[in-house]
């Protein structure tokens, strides 16, 4: 058994990249490219390239600023320690693995990557091919080939990969999604929810 775990508002209480475009970026930026992805206007990394951009803050600085209020769901070093889960997630490897760090757990990160430039942060994304299922690039090509998948998440990034695997546990809009799609799926409040129907 593989278990994926997304990262914002899975493992972390708040989405990482909101946090830090509400404390360093232009919100009405952010504002405006989530509405624009809702309505199909815009890719996932359509709207993450705009976000980012709006974040002229060197990564460091806003790193150290993460690593003192971004909290992790409580189970998260339960799941960790007992089935070293593959953290698969929209967001950028240089935000994600200090905070493991600092939380002490060593796990594999599948996530895109982000680099500072004087005129504002610039996105490099891992996959760029269009998903067969879904249109976009998306996380189900992080997904392993083969064996009982797992999977935990929240929102948007996770419908398809989600829908990839033997078993999801799902909250927030994420769960709203696959009640419409009419998915079947266990929903978690925190990662101790998981820890236990795993047991």
């Amino acid at each position: 058994m593989t278990l994926i775990l997304d990262w914002d508002g899975t493992v972390t209480v708040d989405d990482t990249l909101i946090l830090a475009l509400r404390e360093f970026g232009d919100w009405q930026i952010y504002l405006d490219a989530a509405a624009a992805l809702r309505r199909g206007e815009i890719t996932l990394h359509e709207e993450i390239r705009r976000d980012a951009e709006s974040i002229r803050t060197p990564i460091e600085e806003v790193v150290g600023w993460l690593r003192e209020n971004l909290e992790v769901r409580p189970g998260f070093h339960e799941l960790a320690e007992a089935y070293r889960p593959l953290i698969v997630s929209s967001n950028f490897r240089q935000l994600i693995e200090p905070i493991l760090e600092r939380e002490g757990v060593e796990l594999e990160v599948r996530a895109n990557n982000v680099e500072w430039e004087p005129g504002g942060w610039r996105a490099t994304f891992r996959n760029g091919d269009t998903c067969g299922t879904c249109g976009e690039p998306c996380k189900r090509a992080d997904l392993p080939a083969d064996g009982e998948i797992v999977y935990v998440g929240d929102g948007y990034s996770d419908r398809c990969a989600a829908q990839a695997a033997d078993r999801i546990f799902a909250r927030d809009s994420l769960a709203h999604y696959l009640d419409e799609q009419g998915v079947s799926y266990e929903p978690f409040g925190d990662l101790r929810d998981v820890a236990r129907s795993l047991a």
